[in-house]
């Protein structure tokens, strides 16, 4: 939504604003604490944690990386780098 900065801004921040940017339209993002992290407010970042869960589960369990993305449409890469961060959080402990 466009707003008129004379309109919000009081006029020695507008001043400071026109130094930088005069005439020109600039976007202004919601300050870090109102903004909700990747996934979070649809719910994808936990849907994918659950799946890396259960890929880590079932290559535990002995099931091989071809067949997991086969299961998954994910890369060799992909698998590895899901299956690594277990070994990596298990070492660190």
């Amino acid at each position: 939504m466009y707003l008129n900065a004379e309109d919000v801004l009081p006029p020695c921040l507008l001043r400071q604003v026109q130094e930088h940017v005069q005439g020109r339209e600039i976007y202004i993002p919601k300050g870090s604490e109102d903004r909700a992290g990747w996934g979070q407010r649809n719910g994808t970042k936990e849907k994918l944690e659950l799946r890396n869960q259960e890929i880590r589960r079932r290559y535990a369990a002995g099931e091989r990386i071809h067949s997991l993305m086969d299961a998954y449409y994910l890369s060799y890469d992909s698998i590895r780098k899901i299956v690594r961060q277990t070994e990596g959080k298990n070492s660190s402990d």
